[in-house]
């Protein structure tokens, strides 16, 4: 048992664990040069940091590729690889799933086909034989969370899904019956929350203070909000909740459902059933909507644009965010003419609130769910290095 005053010196340095442990995280990797800019610290406290870390497991040291600066170059400290997460997205019609280490490296990912909307049973099922395959597969890594992105009101305090009107779940524990299939740390929040929060760490957002998220996936329509720096929660976690708002259309003609949200017009199932796809990953409807052709199929694309517009014209006026970041199919549908979504959200939005603001695709792709769940799980980790 160390002394007394060795005590109080680590705890003291935990907080400084954390710091450092976060910014190589962030940033992919940094000099001890730059990580002593960064905190303040000096070089020797710096050093005994990162060797703590080191011996911890989480981050190794490698020679720095060269600089200008005179003399032998900073050591580069990078995440290690040994620690990962599995990132869970349940949807509509499959599971997706993503082995995510430190800096947002996803170096696995798989996705569970499904004919219908899993219950939360079998979600946990899914994902303890994704562990077990993981732990086959990838013997040198070590797991240390589980990270559930779900599309539906899920509670902050502690992650129950309240309603997932897509999966039909209610009241669902879901990181419980996964936590208690596999014996790993599990837990559970809203998708597209987990999206922004992605995006504006590692992805379209990163370095911007204020932004709005739109994913769009086979369950719908759900948002996230980061105001300087932070997420935007809520009192119970639930706020973002763009796709269940109504937007004032300025042609009757442009609603063509009976609820009038967001989801419901600007409709995923829609497109796949006018392109012919019974399912299709992002990829594939990617590709399906570049190539669109067809009056009947253009048409219905410029009526999902113009319903969209209105929603983030909305979004711009209440929030005045530097970025709108588009995700899933909202994407795809950007990218089928981006001149054309941005003009219309520019004419519907308060000119004043569209000066400094710009629309664009999220930056991840396919991962930016995954990643947003491993930060999830990653969080404990990241908050104190030592206790987890």
């Amino acid at each position: 048992m160390g002394s007394a005053r060795d005590r109080v010196d680590s705890a003291a340095r935990r907080p400084s664990l954390a710091a450092v442990l976060e910014l190589v995280h962030r940033a992919g990797g940094l000099t001890r040069v730059d990580l002593t800019a960064r905190t303040g610290l000096n070089r020797s406290t710096i050093a005994a940091i990162v060797g703590e870390l080191a011996e911890l497991g989480l981050v190794a040291e490698t020679e720095a590729p060269g600089t200008r600066r005179v003399g032998r170059p900073s050591p580069l400290v990078e995440p290690a690889p040994r620690p990962v997460v599995i990132a869970v997205n349940p949807e509509l019609d499959a599971v997706e799933l993503g082995v995510v280490g430190l800096g947002a490296r996803v170096v696995r990912r798989r996705r569970v086909p499904l004919d219908r909307p899993p219950t939360p049973a079998e979600v946990a099922a899914i994902v303890a034989d994704e562990l077990d395959a993981v732990r086959a597969a990838l013997p040198e890594r070590t797991v240390l969370g589980i990270g559930l992105a779900v599309p539906g009101l899920v509670r902050a305090s502690d992650g129950l899904v309240r309603w997932a009107p897509h999966l039909d779940w209610r009241e669902a524990p879901v990181a419980d019956l996964v936590a208690a299939a596999t014996g790993v740390p599990a837990a559970a929040a809203n998708d597209a929350s987990l999206g922004a929060i992605a995006e504006h760490r590692f992805g379209a957002g990163r370095g911007v203070g204020d932004l709005v998220y739109l994913n769009g996936g086979a369950s719908g329509i759900g948002g996230g909000v980061v105001v300087r720096g932070e997420p935007l929660a809520g009192v119970d976690g639930y706020a973002g909740e763009f796709g269940q708002n109504r937007p004032g259309l300025a042609s009757p003609a442009d609603r063509v459902t009976e609820h009038g949200t967001v989801e419901d017009e600007v409709s995923r199932s829609r497109l796949l059933g006018m392109l012919g796809l019974a399912a299709s990953g992002e990829a594939e409807l990617d590709a399906a909507i570049a190539g669109a052709s067809g009056a009947p199929l253009r048409a219905e694309l410029a009526r999902q644009q113009r319903v969209l517009a209105v929603a983030l014209a909305n979004a711009v006026n209440v929030l005045n965010p530097r970025l709108v970041v588009l995700g899933g199919y909202l994407a795809s549908l950007h990218a089928w003419d981006p001149a054309a979504l941005e003009a219309a959200v520019a004419e519907a939005a308060i000119p004043a609130a569209m000066e400094d603001a710009a629309i664009v695709p999220a930056g991840l792709g396919q991962d930016r769910l995954l990643i947003g769940a491993a930060e999830l799980a990653l969080a404990g980790l990241l908050a104190d290095p030592v206790a987890v």
